[in-house]
């Protein structure tokens, strides 16, 4: 057996859990889901008074899997490993760390490929919309499995970061600090728009079957490749993507035909065929579609600050000057409407040329007020 060397910043080998809950959870749809299984990981050690705990919901394609490597997939690498870590910005000597697989998705919670506790047969389609609500709802019952009645802080990015934000509204009490990084508090036409072309280039795929594709041994790849490929383009700048590509032609000179000939079109297809080898299409629907309804002002005729009345936390918000899908805009509506609400903000914003995805990288100013944050959250 090869030896995995790590670096002494990593949180190391780690492995996926598993919670069972039989209590019925009541959905925003108006659906039950009888019984549901959360995929987790954790890092780092739950300290005594259990006040060390940190929740980190992922973004739409993620899963549970935030740091480290796992045993037999060591180029597994987590997807936020460069934020979570001993002596990185989340500290795991200080904090105790827990990435959670959301309801409906394809990494081991509960979800479309499960099985249907009736039938026996996988949910597929049949499997109900879920809601940013939900899966906090879902969370805050792991949180009582694992003994934790408040945590130091909820994180996320993206969508992750709608998710903290919800914790400071469904459950007030149980969560002191929220970042809330690359958010808007809800989506633009446009957004939702993008978010529906994606769904369309699914379930038009002849091998979608209504969602349950899973029985007729198929997958609707060409749909979910199409998704994944229109999504790609939106988490990018266009100035990222004209250093990392160019207008470089893959043959030396045009191919006069609809094979690839940019370097960019290589790419794509690239993302698009791996990402359609992992994720499920069903999952994917229902994410988009729990991005598409999150809006906490809607209950309160579109008044933010009403909205973000109940939240106590101390909140952390950063955002990227090149977002065009989340623009810093969108952000500083929420600063603002937590400034209304007398709450405690800190505000970054970063000149960083990423797009969208610059919450997942390397930037050593976001990186550091992050963890400038964390080294001042009292234990």
């Amino acid at each position: 057996m090869n030896t995995v060397l790590l670096p002494q910043d990593s949180v190391g080998v780690v492995s996926e859990q598993r919670a069972q809950f039989d209590v019925p959870l009541h959905l925003s749809s108006g659906g039950v889901l009888p019984r549901f299984e959360l995929a987790y990981e954790t890092y780092g050690t739950l300290n005594a008074a259990r006040s060390n705990a940190v929740l980190v919901p992922h973004a739409l394609n993620a899963s549970h899997h935030v740091a480290g490597v796992y045993a037999h997939t060591p180029q597994n690498v987590g997807w936020w490993d460069n934020m979570v870590g001993p002596g990185k910005p989340l500290d795991t000597r200080r904090f105790f760390v827990i990435g959670v697989n959301n309801l409906g998705g394809c990494h081991g919670s509960t979800g479309p490929i499960s099985m249907h506790p009736s039938s026996g047969q996988p949910w597929g389609g049949d499997f109900p919309v879920v809601t940013v609500e939900d899966w906090v709802a879902a969370q805050a019952r792991l949180a009582d499995f694992l003994g934790i009645d408040c945590f130091a802080a909820v994180m996320g990015g993206s969508l992750g970061a709608m998710q903290a934000l919800q914790w400071t509204l469904s459950f007030p009490q149980r969560v002191r600090h929220a970042l809330v990084i690359a958010a808007t508090p809800q989506l633009s036409a446009q957004n939702i728009a993008f978010n529906e072309v994606a769904r369309q280039a699914i379930v038009t795929d002849p091998d979608f079957h209504g969602g349950h594709y899973y029985a007729h041994g198929v997958v609707p790849r060409r749909g979910l490749r199409l998704a994944r490929m229109i999504g790609h383009i939106t988490y990018l700048s266009d100035d990222a993507m004209m250093e990392k590509f160019g207008r470089v032609l893959r043959r030396g000179t045009p191919g006069y035909d609809f094979d690839i000939d940019f370097e960019v079109e290589s790419y794509l297809r690239h993302q698009g065929d791996k990402f359609a080898g992992v994720f499920d299409a069903n999952t994917y629907l229902r994410i988009t579609k729990a991005l598409d309804y999150f809006d906490p002002a809607a209950a309160h005729g579109g008044d933010l600050t009403a909205a973000l009345a109940p939240s106590r936390a101390n909140f952390f918000v950063a955002s990227f000057t090149s977002d065009w899908r989340f623009a810093p805009s969108r952000s500083r509506e929420i600063v603002r409407a937590l400034l209304d609400n007398r709450r405690a903000v800190s505000y970054l914003e970063i000149d960083a040329p990423h797009g969208h995805d610059a919450f997942l990288m390397d930037d050593p100013r976001y990186l550091g007020a992050v963890r400038a944050y964390f080294e001042n959250i009292a234990l």
